[in-house]
Parts: C-alpha cells; sequence; structure tokens
C-alpha cells in the first residue's frame, strides 16, 4: 500500500491540452489530472528534464534521481497519448489504497483495454469477473483519479441500436471523453 503522506505533485503542459497533473509516491502512481487550461504550470516552469515542473508539494524525505526519471518519463508519455501516438502504461505502478477486491479487479480489467479499443461498463464488469456489476463499474470509471493510465475513457455504454454510446465520463464529461477517444482512433 501507498503512504499518502510521502507524495509529490507536479506539474506538466501539453500543448493544445493545457496544464496536467500528477501525484507520486515513490515510482507509484497515486492521482492524475487531465491537462486544463484553467491550470497554470508551477514556477518557475518546467524543467528541461521531461517537462515536468519543479515539485509543488513534497513531504518525502528523499527525493531520488529515479523518482525524478519516473515523473519525467510519465510525463513524455502523457504528452505522446495526448499527441496521438500509440501509447501503453502496463509498466506503472498505481496506487490501489482504499480499493476493495472487486474495484482491484476492475483496475486490472481497465488497464486490460488497448488503445483504439473500447468495452462496454457490463463489459469491463464481465472482465472483472462481474458480469452483472455494469453500474459498479460505471461507478469506478466515473471516480477514477489515475486518468490515461488506467483508461477509463475507453468504457462505453451498450448502445441503443448502435454497437456503442459515449456514456458518462464523471467531472470531466463527455466532450473530453469523446476527445480522447478521438486521438485514438476511435470515433463514437
Amino acid at each position: 500500500m501507498t503512504r499518502h503522506r510521502d507524495t509529490v505533485r507536479h506539474r506538466y503542459a501539453v500543448e493544445g491540452w493545457g496544464v496536467g497533473e500528477l501525484t507520486v509516491c515513490g515510482d507509484v502512481l497515486v492521482a492524475h489530472a487531465f491537462p486544463s487550461r484553467q491550470r497554470r504550470a508551477s514556477p518557475p516552469g518546467e524543467s528541461p528534464n521531461g517537462g515536468a515542473s519543479i515539485p509543488e508539494v513534497t513531504l518525502a524525505d528523499d527525493l531520488s534521481q529515479e523518482r525524478d526519471s519516473f515523473v519525467s518519463d510519465l510525463c513524455r508519455r502523457f504528452r505522446k497519448h495526448l499527441a496521438g501516438t500509440r501509447t501503453t502504461y502496463d509498466d506503472v505502478a498505481v496506487d490501489g489504497e482504499g480499493l476493495g477486491p472487486f474495484q482491484r479487479e476492475l483496475l486490472d480489467a481497465a488497464r486490460s483495454i488497448g488503445w483504439g479499443e473500447v468495452v462496454t461498463y457490463g463489459g469491463l464488469a464481465a472482465l472483472a469477473g462481474r458480469p452483472r456489476a455494469a453500474r459498479a463499474a460505471g461507478t469506478f470509471c466515473a471516480v477514477s483519479r489515475l486518468a490515461l493510465v488506467v483508461p477509463c475513457h475507453r468504457v462505453v455504454a451498450a448502445g441503443r441500436g448502435e454497437p456503442f454510446e459515449l456514456g458518462g465520463y464523471g467531472a470531466p464529461g463527455g466532450h473530453l471523453k469523446r476527445r480522447l477517444l478521438a486521438v485514438e482512433g476511435t470515433i463514437l
């Protein structure tokens, strides 16, 4: 389990998207917020090594080069992803603190959905071993704090007359979900 008292928050800029934020604990991703034009980069600006800002909030005792490398690499990958380059995050450790057993299964199942693919909420629930738990899968996706690395934007509603409908996307909304799917070449 990740201990949140050792977290460090970083901001990074993505052209055409705005400034995003990620929170890490060592080499574990605790949270990721999508880039937004309303968020500002932290002074003194971006570092030349991957575009991550100098940590905005640091509670950890040890800021190692390994952690710096992890953050820089992740920021570069987010930029590539949002520019439309096929990107994977299979090797990125994510924080599962506070998740129950079924939520952990949903997390693993969502991470297995590949670039440009979509599954329904019921399909995600089935991948997690509970095919009748579509609503629980939807709730899991709506509150995910691990955007892109846990690609809940690839989970859609079962369509009425069409194979799929966009479905919800929690606080970020359907516009962002549609944009993320379009970046991956999926149009709904």
